[in-house]
């Protein structure tokens, strides 16, 4: 069964989630663990977390993923930008916490004129700050599209960080399938030799989830615009080789595309309706 699902508000509550996920026939979704351009969050409320743990339960959900704020730079220059990140992150771990077992995804940051190795470095010890040992929590660098002093747009880059983490295995990595055509990586015309090249740097056993996206940009453009399903440089073909893959078909896929519920709930029907016709399987 194909596990996918989309971008939802968190402002109404996590139960609030789950039924519109149900609503447009997902089995996961991705929500901001708070304001995605600031700090601030909501309170946990235990009854509205219980109202999704059912919901979770009752319709064999795949792993939910949390999504920090995109203001989050814990490979900044500045210290106060790193200590506010890991203010954020470090809280934001104790709240997924009232959901066990899932997954929660950041931005590895830019070094902004450091370099990438001390961006690396600066990155990697936040990292070590944050994780525990009795976390059940998987914390997942995302891939990049490496515009600007962005860390994480090459396989190499995200290994460096994983290497220098003393908690791995509470640490994986999320595929962002625009990101990743934005940095170079040809998934349209050479998804075999992307998905050998991951598990000869990280390792496949690291990828935990995918952000599903088309790219309204070429390949190596370096820009981050997502685009519809099927409506990008991408295009339907890549992305349905991609949900069908035999390495990849086990993970949860999010669309980050720019829609909104209705829009969605199409998607999702034509990855659905694709992931069981065997012509869009990879050859």
């Amino acid at each position: 069964m194909l596990n996918i699902g989309c971008h939802l508000s968190s402002s109404k509550g996590f139960t609030h989630m789950g039924e519109q996920a149900l609503s447009i026939n997902a089995n996961t979704f991705q929500f901001f663990t708070r304001n995605p351009r600031g700090s601030k969050a909501k309170d946990i409320d235990d009854n509205d977390v219980k109202g999704l743990l059912k919901i979770m339960d009752e319709n064999n959900f795949a792993p939910i993923l949390g999504h920090a704020p995109y203001t989050l730079n814990p490979g900044s220059a500045n210290q106060r930008t790193r200590e506010f990140a890991l203010e954020v992150l470090k809280a934001d771990l104790v709240r997924m916490e009232y959901l066990p077992n899932n997954l929660y995804n950041f931005h590895p940051g830019s070094h902004v004129g450091q370099g990438i190795e001390k961006g690396i470095e600066l990155i990697s010890e936040a990292l070590n700050l944050i994780l525990t040992a009795d976390q059940t929590t998987m914390v997942l660098i995302e891939t990049m599209s490496g515009k600007g002093s962005e860390i994480g747009s090459t396989f190499e880059e995200i290994k460096e960080i994983i290497k220098k983490v003393k908690l791995d295995d509470k640490i994986g990595v999320c595929l962002d399938t625009c990101h990743i055509y934005d940095a170079g990586y040809d998934i349209v015309n050479d998804l075999e030799g992307v998905l050998n090249e991951f598990e000869r740097i990280i390792g496949l056993d690291k990828l935990c989830a995918i952000h599903l996206n088309d790219s309204k940009y070429p390949l190596a453009s370096h820009k981050d615009r997502h685009e519809k399903i099927g409506e990008g440089t991408i295009g339907l073909k890549a992305l349905t080789d991609i949900i069908n893959h035999p390495k990849l078909r086990h993970l949860p896929f999010f669309l980050e595309t720019p829609n909104e519920l209705p829009g969605y709930a199409q998607e999702i029907q034509l990855l659905r309706d694709a992931s069981d016709n065997s012509e869009y399987f990879s050859r």
